[in-house]
């Protein structure tokens, strides 16, 4: 593995905007594979926090509602789910750094104090997975470390108010801020700031991780409308009401055949290092009819069920490229455009 020689030019903010980016994706993939082992039987989803939580609480001076006034927050949630079962839902941060280990050790510290800012189920019994990533510059060696706060919390048992409805539409909710410790005696504590989903909210905040899920594969393939079936207004549903997805009507103009399969999407063109490249980011055609629809129950149950099958890293010679498939049916297929390789002719102006 080696990296892109164009951090180390003159812009030195580059080193560090590369080195967090792939801190936390070294993060989100050692999550997922640390979880999925532990959980073999379930499917293991990674949703960015501050979306989900936004269809509780006001998190911004922009957002409509309480606000939470409170800035730190963890950057995604970690759910372990099956069908008709309740999650496990568990925070996480993750950062990275071109330093040393005084420095992960500080981003220890503080990815402590995002994760913290939000409660699921009883007071300080929320699980919690923490990452700093070291990417050496001279070519040494990658570390990276990781924490887990251990914790009884985070599990989405149904309360007797309701089962989870995933087929309902999204739901903006307006939970009060804050998390409250348990009342000692007569005399209850002062809150704690941040989010705190309680018992009673179990059913809606499995329900927004599912939408939120959903609405992440949605944008991914380029469509508008379907994304924004599965956004409150407060995550950002009006945004995407502007734009249509061919696919998601009786024309499928953005559609291409990999690994023997159709998927729907979008086509993006993007220099790498010089070359052009061409990039086709999509979904499973079956699993993306389902979720433009709004039928998540039965997304979810699909995917969970070829957990095992779906996930692929291959060439595919006819697309003419690498093509990486991932369990919840997304691909992102790369291939180089052609004709680069050629002599400009005479009077061209390329």
């Amino acid at each position: 593995m080696r990296r892109s020689s164009l951090p180390y030019g003159p812009a030195r903010w580059r080193t560090a905007r590369a080195h967090r980016e792939l801190g936390i994706g070294f993060a989100l993939t050692l999550a997922k594979h640390m979880l999925g082992s532990r959980f073999p039987d379930h499917t293991v989803t990674i949703v960015p926090a501050d979306t989900v939580l936004r269809a509780g609480w006001a998190l911004t001076s922009r957002d409509k509602g309480e606000k939470v006034k409170y800035r730190y927050r963890p950057q995604y949630f970690v759910e372990v789910w099956q069908p008709e079962e309740p999650s496990l839902v568990t925070p996480l941060s993750g950062k990275g750094n071109h330093s040393d280990f005084a420095t992960s050790a500080e981003q220890l510290a503080s990815a402590s104090a995002h994760a913290e800012a939000v409660h699921i189920g009883p007071w300080n019994e929320t699980p919690g997975l923490l990452f700093s990533t070291q990417l050496p510059t001279d070519g040494g060696t990658m570390t990276v470390h990781a924490l887990q706060a251990p914790g009884s919390g985070g599990w989405l048992f149904p309360a007797e108010v309701r089962e989870p409805n995933l087929n309902a539409p999204p739901f903006q909710a307006n939970v009060t801020p804050d998390i409250h410790p348990p009342t000692e005696g007569l005399v209850a504590p002062e809150p704690v700031r941040g989010c705190h989903v309680q018992a009673k909210d179990y059913a809606w905040f499995q329900e927004s991780l599912a939408h939120t899920t959903a609405a992440g594969l949605m944008a991914f393939t380029g469509s508008g409308h379907a994304t924004a079936r599965h956004l409150t207004d407060r995550q950002g549903r009006k945004r995407f009401t502007g734009l249509e997805h061919a696919a998601s009507t009786s024309v499928q103009d953005v559609a291409h055949t990999l690994l023997g399969n159709e998927y729907v999407g979008t086509d993006h063109v993007f220099r790498l290092n010089g070359p052009r490249v061409e990039a086709f980011s999509g979904v499973d055609e079956e699993l993306f009819r389902l979720l433009a629809r709004g039928d998540v129950k039965e997304y979810r149950a699909l995917v969970h069920a070829s957990r095992h099958v779906h996930p692929r890293l291959t060439f595919d010679k006819d697309w003419g490229g690498p093509v990486s498939v991932h369990a919840d049916g997304s691909v992102l297929a790369l291939r180089l455009l052609p004709g680069q390789g050629e002599e400009p002719r005479p009077g061209s102006t390329r």
